[in-house]
């Protein structure tokens, strides 16, 4: 399960996965913590150590998280303080001691063992802590070098105590276990009134591992409006006012309240409430119904920020959230009003609305809502400059996204069209052949060399060119308003083509762009193209155009091979497919055969905005640009960002194959950089992908190609990562390429190791919490599959970025993992996208574009 993501910013975020994001100060760049959803915090014991008759009882654990009882609540962290744990203390003499902490029955003191001292002396009182703190913060983790970098910052703590501020410095096995000492150690500091089997009062009435050890914790604000809400939420299901209800209807009410979790498992929770009491009876009553909901809909994680921002009234204020929303989702304008709206939108107790506060279940559905998504709400919507050229962008493009089933038997449909338009595809390629009765049809025609009954031997309805130009019209900008290029592949005779140009005229309209009918400034340089903001709303076409001196109706034009190489100067060369050097596939261009020959009709090439040229051109240009430079002094005005000395009388798109296209971004990147400066540079997949995959987008993004087609219908990883590239800048299609691609005088290349020039360097910090509502693997039975999950995250971009790292593997048969780990990557913002999945899930990858 992989998301992609464009455009990260800093905060505290959700997603399909749960996703969040807590900005931090960085010396390089404001990095952020990503986390996947929330785990099952369960039982009360350690999952390695136990108690049992007053001896210690080691067992075996593959699961660092409980699993019976979640953490909901101060008396949850105490009573698993009671029950007690293994933490290692940290000496400053680098010396490491593991012990077994328990809390008082009295909450009066800590007492650990073993321990050389006798019991009254291996002891802390609780009431001479002066402070708790998270993290390796004190002298004794700062000094002790080696052996703290191999300690776990999430799951280290410390206990500040006596009159000389003394350190106890320890570190549990898991940052789940470190959050319960540290929010039950807090809650004491903050209720001293409880220490020592004092206090009274209303409140919750909590035992300690044994019989008669009672001691009673007050209730928190916090508690005290959930436990309101949901007797309120159990009142109107109530009807009879008896204080029960069916299981069918609190297995409902409960599923309403906390969306997404699974009526299974509610159901069963219910049961073994009922089983524990023996009951002969299905009915739940009002505490049960509460104790079910707090088990399950409590994500501890959410629990754990919320008392740590709240100090321990677990519930915000305005205030509270303010300083939350701009310490940790980095939004610097954030206000007091604001935060109000945000508190009456998601508190759902009549009680915190009434009071302006945000209680634990307002705070978990505030997180994931789409105001705190992993995307930088400012690309909700278009928020780039859309003056620039179009060369100056990088746009969203189909290949054959008509085509059902593969490249060869596919047959054609105008789903995979609709589809493509709807995910925001701004050039989509049309393939058209003649048809009966003098009607083009949609398809493609592989030429002589591939027999018919390849295409037909499965029968079909043809789909006929008006038809697919009808539903592009009629679905081209309920996405995206801005420019939309239909790449035309046709070996059509040229009375079809009269159809096809009249079919193209009628559908379109005034949408359909021509240079001579629709005019744009182009600042005195007839090759410089456009912007999307000048051709909004416009239909372009891309294809073959007869030369302007050429006389006549009709003419013929050259038509490349649409294959890997094309001959040319690539010509016996051999190379793989880029990313699938492993399987041995090696291709050899073939020789420059004579061209074919294509009769173009002058009215369809009148149509054509964007002539479709070879990869000759690049050739061409690269060798007229570097004869230039060669002439030219160094004060010349010509700069090294105008690569072309012999200007075409008209806009050019330069159509590469896969293969020769990663040659040229290994072997000439910097000039495949400069060339796309100017000129629309199109990649197509392999000819020998038959069974529509992908290649990896981001090897072409990185060399300056601007249109890198995808099968849009073919699901995965490299679909994935081109879709969280354009969702960014409101999924218009269309996102600016870094400065370094798009200035005068600038250089990069594709292969760079070392830092961009004019990029300076930064640092990601990646906090992967947990993933929340896991399903099963695809394949897996309803019952007794084991799922094994981790979390991998892929840096893609320029290989001083490229990196990859991974979670530890969760325990089994968990849906709910905790991982609590941090990552950093050090990467060139701009240039670069973030994956991350989960394998074994085919769902599809989540990437996120940075």
């Amino acid at each position: 399960m992989t998301r992609v993501v464009p455009a990260l910013r800093c905060g505290l975020v959700a997603a399909a996965l749960w996703m969040w994001a807590a900005a931090r100060a960085s010396a390089a760049f404001p990095c952020s913590h990503l986390a996947l959803s929330f785990s099952n915090l369960r039982t009360f014991a350690d999952p390695s150590v136990q108690k049992v008759g007053g001896v210690r009882k080691k067992t075996v654990s593959f699961s660092s998280m409980p699993s019976e009882k979640k953490v909901s609540s101060a008396a949850d962290c105490l009573a698993f303080m009671q029950g007690g744990c293994e933490l290692k203390k940290i000496r400053p003499n680098s010396r490491v001691y593991c012990r077994f902490y328990t809390l008082d029955t009295d909450l009066s003191c800590l007492r650990w063992e073993p321990s050389k001292k006798d019991s009254e002396r291996a002891r802390l009182d609780v009431s001479s802590i002066r402070e708790v703190r998270t993290g390796k913060s004190t002298e004794t983790f700062l000094h002790n070098g080696p052996l703290s970098e191999h300690l776990a910052e999430e799951a280290a703590f410390s206990i500040i105590h006596g009159d000389e501020y003394q350190s106890l410095d320890l570190v549990a096995l898991s940052a789940d276990v470190a959050n319960i000492w540290v929010t039950g150690l807090r809650y004491l500091l903050a209720h001293p009134s409880i220490i020592g089997g004092a206090g009274g009062g209303c409140g919750v009435v909590a035992g300690g591992p044994g019989e008669g050890g009672g001691w009673v914790v007050e209730g928190t604000l916090g508690s005290k409006m959930r436990s309101e809400w949901l007797a309120a939420e159990f009142a109107l299901v109530d009807e009879d006012g008896y204080g029960i209800v069916s299981e069918d209807v609190a297995v409902t009410t409960v599923c309403k309240l906390c969306p997404g979790i699974k009526e299974a498992k509610v159901r069963l929770r219910f049961k073994e409430i009922q089983r524990s009491k023996e009951k002969l009876t299905s009915h739940v009553t009002r505490e049960e119904f509460q104790e079910a909901f707090c088990e399950l809909c409590t994500r501890p994680d959410v629990y754990f920020l919320l008392v740590q921002l709240s100090q321990d009234r677990e519930c915000l204020d305005p205030q509270d959230l303010r300083l939350f929303l701009e310490t940790e989702q980095g939004l610097s304008l954030a206000t007091t009003e604001g935060c109000w709206e945000l508190l009456k939108r998601y508190e759902p107790s009549a009680q915190g609305r009434e009071r302006g506060l945000l209680g634990l279940d307002g705070f978990a559905r505030y997180l994931q809502s789409p105001e705190c998504q992993l995307l930088d709400p400012e690309h909700l919507g278009v928020c780039q400059d859309m003056n620039l050229p179009l060369s100056h962008y990088y746009i969203s493009t189909s290949y054959r996204s008509y085509l059902l089933d593969d490249q060869v038997h596919g047959r054609a449909d105008l789903g995979g069209l609709i589809k493509a338009l709807q995910s925001g595809c701004r050039c989509l390629e049309l393939g058209v052949t003649d048809g009966p009765e003098g009607e083009p049809l949609l398809g493609v025609d592989y030429g002589p060399d591939v027999s018919r009954h390849h295409h037909h031997h499965h029968h079909h309805v043809p789909v006929t060119i008006r038809s697919a130009l009808e539903v592009v019209n009629k679905y081209g900008f309920l996405t995206s308003q801005y420019p939309l290029l239909l790449y035309l592949c046709h070996r059509c005779s040229p009375g079809q083509q009269r159809t096809m140009a009249h079919h193209l005229k009628k559908v379109f309209g005034s949408r359909l762009y021509t240079p001579d009918a629709h005019h744009v400034s182009l600042g005195g340089r007839a090759t410089t193209l456009p912007s999307p903001e000048q051709l909004k709303g416009r239909i372009l076409l891309v294809g073959k155009k007869l030369p302007p001196e050429e006389e006549g109706s009709d003419g013929e034009v050259s038509e490349e091979d649409e294959e890997i190489g094309g001959g040319g100067p690539l010509a016996g060369r051999r190379m793989t497919i880029p990313g699938e050097e492993e399987l041995g596939v090696v291709l050899v261009v073939p020789p420059p055969s004579q061209p074919r020959k294509l009769s173009l009709h002058r009215e369809l090439s009148d149509l054509v905005a964007i002539a479709r040229i070879s990869s000759r051109s690049f050739y061409t240009q690269r060798g007229s640009y570097k004869q230039t430079q060669q002439q030219s002094p160094p004060s010349s005005p010509s700069s090294p960002g105008s690569p072309v000395s012999q200007e075409l009388p008209y806009w050019t798109m330069c159509s590469l194959g896969e293969g020769e296209a990663g040659r040229l971004t290994s072997e000439s990147p910097e000039d495949l950089v400069v060339f796309t400066k100017r000129t629309l540079t199109r990649v197509r997949p392999s000819s020998v992908r038959l069974d529509s995959s992908n290649p990896n987008p981001q090897g072409y993004w990185k060399g300056g190609v601007q249109l890198v087609a995808l099968n849009q219908q073919t699901p995965g990883a490299m679909l994935d990562l081109h879709r969280g590239r354009f969702t960014q800048n409101g999924g218009s299609g269309y996102v600016l390429r870094p400065a370094v691609m798009r200035d005068e005088v600038s250089y990069f290349s594709a292969h760079t190791h070392g830092c961009v020039p004019g990029v300076p360097p930064q640092t990601l910090r990646i906090k992967v919490i947990s993933a929340h509502n896991l399903p099963k693997p695809q394949g897996s039975g309803a019952k007794g599959e084991v799922i094994d999950p981790y979390v991998v995250l892929e840096l893609h971009g320029v290989p001083a970025d490229c990196a990859e790292q991974r979670t530890r593997t969760a325990a089994q048969n968990q849906d709910e993992p905790m991982f609590d780990e941090t990552f950093e990557f050090q990467c060139d913002r701009e240039i670069r996208c973030l994956s991350s999945w989960i394998p074994g899930y085919d769902t599809s990858h989540q990437s996120v574009h940075i």
